[in-house]
């Protein structure tokens, strides 16, 4: 008797359990789900530290929208197409695996290219306005002073964005994005790995999208303190990035 209760017993919280972990799927698949941002390619908008969360619905859904990108179709449900200056999460075409994140600039069609410093996009200089001279920004394990600009692309879309302010990346080659591809930039436009990188980002298939970004629910910075050093938090947690929209 008292091993048949202790069987029922087991069974039950497996079974809890399981279903548990069911709903967490399914709402991190098909609803939200959280990512951390380990690099300063995004900054001043997002900073190392950041935890975000992602809607993974307002694309549709791929093979990447599930844990491991199982390979059961190259189709994607539900599609909506992403918007020009989307904070868009999307895994590398190089593996399949990795997830960026990085700013929608390039449309399937578009012509993107840098010349004397300044971004252009089918041929036309996009629309920027200074608002700082000199800002320090992270770059890798480096600080760098940068100048920081509000860029307003063709569809009225406005984000910050920063250059070095010494060194910064005056000309590219003209890039031509294929059809259901998408270029991506990061706002710290000289210390991203972007689409600019052929051979290892470059145009994204709009099935490797995996969702936009739209909160950050908390941010620490591990450079002053880490979370477990809780005694010092009001140092490293950053208290005015709380559940701020993106």
């Amino acid at each position: 008797m008292i091993k048949k209760k202790l069987i029922s017993k087991i069974y039950d919280n497996v079974k809890t359990l399981v279903g548990a972990l069911i709903i967490a799927i399914l709402i991190r698949s098909l609803l939200f789900q959280p990512f951390y941002i380990p690099s300063s390619s995004m900054e001043p908008t997002l900073l190392v530290g950041d935890r975000i969360f992602v809607s993974k619905y307002v694309y549709g859904y791929s093979k990447h929208s599930f844990p491991f990108s199982p390979n059961i179709t190259n189709k994607r449900f539900f599609s909506k197409s992403p918007k020009r200056g989307d904070l868009v999460v999307f895994k590398t075409p190089s593996d399949n695996r990795t997830d960026y994140i990085k700013r929608l600039i390039g449309m399937p069609g578009d012509t993107i290219q840098f010349i004397n410093g300044e971004l252009l996009i089918n041929d036309t200089k996009i629309l920027r306005k200074k608002i700082k001279n000199k800002s320090i920004i992270r770059c890798g394990n480096f600080l760098i002073e940068t100048k920081t600009f509000i860029e307003t692309l063709p569809n009225g879309a406005e984000h910050l964005v920063t250059y070095k302010k010494r060194g910064s990346l005056q000309n590219s080659r003209k890039f031509k994005v294929p059809l259901n591809h998408y270029f991506l930039l990061g706002d710290n436009r000289d210390c991203s790995k972007d689409s600019r990188y052929l051979d290892s980002v470059g145009y994204v298939s709009y099935i490797n999208l995996v969702g936009e970004a739209k909160l950050i629910f908390f941010s620490n910075d591990s450079n002053v303190s880490s979370l477990l050093k809780f005694w010092n938090i009001n140092n490293s947690f950053r208290f005015e990035r709380l559940f701020k929209l993106l």
